[in-house]
């Protein structure tokens, strides 16, 4: 029996199943609802594919790339139709994704200076930002850069424990204290033995917090000014984990949070 056989049960399977049909099906309804009645890609159904396209949140920046990219393929067919557009959605949005992935968004070289390069990891609780750090410590050190973590997330239980298991695996230092510990003082010290160690990069783990929670939000400023005791302009990369369902309100998070690069 799978692991996952033995967490559900075909009742808790099939409660699970009916909670995310609303989220499976919205998108594709409101698809069907814009192309009713209609046998062709005109400037209509365009229209109306934009509207369902944001209303779902896949932004406007994004949107209008994929409307541009359709756009032009009703150009060359004339007779394009509406029965077609799930499979040239799912081709534009692939080619977009296909882009990003070509580009620097997968080169793990970090720029040229004087000793170690920063990455603060920044983000709500449960997106995964130590895990995040356990996978690109992994692609830095293949690089053969010499990495150090900083377990600054000494508020949730099993955090640095979390991080230590990936230190371990990956085969990359690691600088913690216990739970309850000061962040800017862990920060303080994962710089000061990066220095000493001459790494490459740091990566620094911190505690998960919500961008309009001010008191959270000073206390990642407070870490950024002990840490430029040691390194003045440090962090050079603030790097926000996002859960892939925050839709819009990532935008927010990205805004408030990254201030922190500036």
């Amino acid at each position: 029996m799978s692991f996952f056989k033995k967490i559900f049960s075909k009742e808790k399977k099939e409660t699970l199943d009916k909670g995310l049909e609303k989220t499976k099906t919205t998108f594709l309804d409101k698809l069907g609802k814009a192309v009713a009645g209609k046998s062709k890609v005109d400037a209509d159904v365009l229209d109306d594919l934009e509207d369902v396209l944001i209303s779902s949140d896949v932004g406007v920046a994004t949107t209008i790339k994929v409307i541009d990219r359709i756009e032009e393929r009703v150009a060359k067919d004339k007779y394009l139709g509406t029965a077609e557009l799930n499979g040239i959605l799912r081709d534009e949005i692939a080619g977009l994704l296909s882009e990003v992935n070509n580009g620097d968004a997968t080169d793990f070289t970090i720029p040229k200076q004087d000793g170690p390069y920063v990455v603060m990891v920044v983000g709500v609780n449960g997106v995964g930002k130590t895990t995040t750090i356990g996978k690109l410590a992994h692609q830095f050190k293949q690089k053969g850069l010499k990495v150090v973590l900083g377990a600054g997330d000494t508020f949730r239980a099993a955090a640095v424990d979390q991080l230590q298991i990936w230190a371990d695996r990956v085969g990359v230092e690691i600088v913690k204290q216990d739970m309850g510990s000061d962040p800017a003082s862990v920060a303080f010290d994962t710089l000061q033995s990066a220095v000493a160690q001459n790494a490459d990069v740091v990566l620094l783990d911190t505690a998960g917090r919500l961008h309009n929670k001010v008191n959270l939000m000073n206390e990642l400023t407070k870490v950024k000014r002990v840490m430029q005791k040691i390194i003045p302009n440090a962090p050079h990369d603030v790097m926000l984990v996002l859960d892939g369902s925050t839709g819009q309100n990532a935008f927010e998070q990205a805004k408030q949070l990254l201030r922190l690069q500036k």
